[in-house]
């Protein structure tokens, strides 16, 4: 007799990183029961600089989905996508790739940048309006302003440039379409005073670029492969990374996503960004209704690993030993009772004193020098998410990423944040579980956080009184 399996119903999501290529499948209750990681090659652009291999990623999602559509334990009812921002794929009217994807750190030139912010105002004014300090490509409406003016024959083919996570829903659905958690991270192109697309983007006619606006909730009955599947329109990773949060907490709170960028999220400041946020690197993003999210965020992760990756050369470590050194709290305040500055940061563009080369010579171990780098480092995140929280009644901050593993950071936030109850994610599953939740009917209930992302709390790390000035 033929066996046959109950099969389970289960959402899709494709979570794409710059590095790490994510699919998982979450059953009903959200609970993951099934994931699978890649890397793919990089290619680079017309100019040799880093860009995302658009074919290989395509012939990935498209073979990943295929095989679990054949699978017999497992029923796909939804698929979704959650994507890094701050990038546009272009194409024509048949829908062919016109371009690269450009990756969102390279260089604009300067003549462009110029004539843009001459024309369209001071770049402090500029970026209190759309809550985009100027970051070239960062700003990816700056992307189609380059486009335009260095690329012209290009720019003229372009039917629709679609926000990456909105591109690979199009890839599914062959419908173009925007939404808003994109528009509204850092891009330069949304006026979060007038709540609609900035003049400049009408004056530069980018607006008949750029496909309908659709709230992040919507998704498409489709047929697909002969079978009935939901198909979500993709969202941003950081607004899908801070939706079970809303979901399921119902006080206020700061959320410190940490991975290539460490990012501070505060969703309970609904305050226009004034000049001096500006200054200091704040920015919004929005949230699947539209709401603003006042956040700060800086290099962290990817500092970290240049930082890490030199330290182990010096002290003839393999990369990855940085992995196992846990905190030391002698060592610590042996640290910082002589406060001072070694390390020369290479990504990081906050403000801070600059150093013409990093000083390894006072420390004799790796575990010195990385406990050291982890002070300096810390030094910003403090700075950038006590600008985020601002005035706001915050009393409790949840720290999820791949920072939740390295036991000097989480240690050093409990010590920073002692006034605060601070909460490590264990098993956060980030954007891609707010990918899923963004297109299910079901809600998640008061338990959800502490259930499924084995939540641990932290004692404040406490330090002998003569020590405590950091």
């Amino acid at each position: 007799m033929e066996k046959t399996y109950k099969r389970t119903e289960v959402t899709a999501v494709f979570d794409i990183g710059k590095t790490n290529k994510k699919f998982f499948l979450f059953d009903k209750n959200f609970k993951e029961v099934y994931r699978e990681y890649t890397l793919l090659d990089e290619m680079v652009d017309e100019d040799g600089y880093p860009a995302e291999n658009l074919q290989q990623l395509q012939q990935w999602l498209k073979g990943m989905l295929d095989r679990i559509l054949h699978a017999e334990e497992y029923k796909v009812t939804a698929i979704n996508f959650s994507s890094y921002g701050a990038s546009f794929v272009h194409v024509d009217e048949k829908g062919n790739v016109l371009t690269p994807l450009y990756n969102y750190t390279k260089p604009v030139p300067e003549e462009v940048a110029k004539e843009f912010y001459d024309t369209y105002g001071d770049t402090l004014s500029f970026a209190t309006e759309t809550a985009s300090p100027q970051a070239g490509m960062l700003n990816s409406g700056m992307q189609l302003y380059w486009i335009k003016k260095t690329k012209p024959e290009i720019f003229k083919k372009i039917k629709y440039s679609l926000h990456f996570p909105q591109y690979l829903s199009y890839l599914f659905t062959g419908i173009p379409l925007s939404d808003y958690t994109s528009i509204g991270c850092h891009t330069g192109l949304w006026n979060y005073k007038t709540n609609d697309y900035h003049s400049w983007v009408y004056k530069e006619e980018i607006d008949r670029k750029l496909p309908p606006i659709v709230p992040s909730e919507t998704s498409l009955s489709m047929t697909y492969k002969r079978r009935k599947i939901k198909i979500g329109v993709g969202i941003h990773d950081s607004s899908a990374a801070l939706l079970p949060y809303i979901l399921s907490e119902k006080k206020p709170f700061l959320l410190v996503s940490t991975g290539t960028w460490s990012i501070s999220l505060n969703p309970f400041n609904q305050e226009p960004l004034s000049v001096e946020d500006v200054e200091n690197n704040c920015l919004n993003y929005m949230r699947t209704d539209g709401k603003r999210v006042k956040a700060t965020r800086f290099f962290m992760g990817n500092e970290y690993k240049i930082q890490v990756k030199k330290l182990g050369e010096y002290y003839g470590k393999a990369y990855g030993y940085h992995r196992e050194v846990k905190f030391n709290k002698r060592l610590y305040q042996r640290l910082i009772s002589n406060s001072s500055m070694h390390f020369k940061f290479e990504g990081i563009r906050l403000r801070r004193k600059k150093l013409n080369k990093t000083d390894l010579a006072p420390f004799s171990t790796f575990e010195e020098a990385f406990h050291q780098l982890m002070i300096e480092l810390m030094e910003l995140q403090v700075e950038t998410s006590r600008r985020a929280i601002g005035n706001s009644t915050i009393n409790k901050i949840f720290i999820d990423g791949g920072f939740t593993d390295n036991d000097v950071f989480v240690k050093l936030m409990a010590y920073h944040f002692q006034d605060f109850k601070v909460r490590t994610t264990k098993n956060s599953l980030g954007s891609a579980l707010g990918a899923a939740m963004v297109i299910s009917e079901e809600k998640p209930g008061p338990k959800f956080l502490k259930k499924t992302y084995k939540m641990e709390k932290l004692a404040p790390l406490l330090l002998s009184p003569e020590r405590d000035a950091v």
